[in-house]
C-alpha cells in the first residue's frame, strides 16, 4: 500500500473544492457518429486528506442544472424530464467509499453516485496531481479523476431510436473531473 507521505508535498487536512478552477465534463455519443462534450458549472464538496491514505475521504454535490453543452436549446432538453429532470432532482451527489492505491501513481476511488434519485457504486481512475502553496498564502491540491457510466442505470434511459438503426443519444458517458481544493485554515 502507497502511504501518504509517498506523494510529494501531501497535505493531512480538510479541502474545499474550488468550483471556480475545478471542471466536471462529460462525453456521450452522439447519431453514432461523434460525441457531444457537456459541462456542469456548478460543484462543491469536501476532500479529506488523511495520515493514511486510504483512509481519505471525498464528498461531492453537482448542480444538475448547471448543464451547459454549447447549445441552449439542447441544454434545455437535458435539463427536461426527457433526461435530468432537474426541477425534481436538481442536485447529484457522490461520497467516496474507498480510496486504493494500484501502485506508482495509479488509485482507485470507490464511491457512490446519485443520479436522479438513483445511487449506484462507481470507480474512478485518480491522479494525484499534486499539493503546494497557492499565491494566497494558502494550499491548494489537484486532483484528476475519471470513469464511464451508463445513463441508463441512473433512470437517464430516454430511448431516441434513429431510422437506420442505432440511437441518437449513447448510453455510455464518460466522465472526466479536474478538481482543485483549498485547505481550510485550522
Amino acid at each position: 500500500m502507497t502511504t501518504a507521505t509517498a506523494i510529494p508535498g501531501y497535505v493531512v487536512g480538510t479541502w474545499d473544492i474550488d468550483a471556480a478552477h475545478s471542471d466536471v465534463s462529460f462525453s456521450v455519443r452522439h447519431m453514432m457518429v461523434s460525441k457531444v462534450r457537456g459541462r456542469f458549472t456548478g460543484v462543491t464538496g469536501e476532500l479529506v486528506t488523511a495520515e493514511r491514505l486510504q483512509d481519505s475521504s471525498v464528498t461531492a454535490t453537482v448542480d444538475a442544472t448547471s448543464i451547459t453543452t454549447g447549445q441552449e436549446q439542447r441544454d434545455g432538453h437535458i435539463r427536461s424530464a426527457d433526461f435530468f429532470d432537474v426541477e425534481k432532482y436538481p442536485e447529484w451527489t457522490f461520497r467516496s467509499t474507498g480510496l486504493v492505491a494500484k501502485g506508482g501513481d495509479d488509485y482507485v476511488l470507490a464511491g457512490d453516485l446519485t443520479i436522479k434519485g438513483v445511487t449506484r457504486p462507481v470507480e474512478f481512475a485518480l491522479d494525484v496531481n499534486g499539493f503546494g502553496p497557492d499565491a494566497y498564502g494558502g494550499t491548494r491540491a489537484g486532483f484528476t479523476a475519471t470513469t464511464t457510466i451508463k445513463r441508463s442505470e441512473f433512470g437517464v434511459d430516454i430511448e431516441m431510436p434513429m431510422d437506420g438503426g442505432g440511437v441518437v443519444v449513447g448510453d455510455k458517458v464518460s466522465v472526466e473531473l479536474e478538481i482543485e481544493a483549498v485547505l481550510r485554515a485550522s
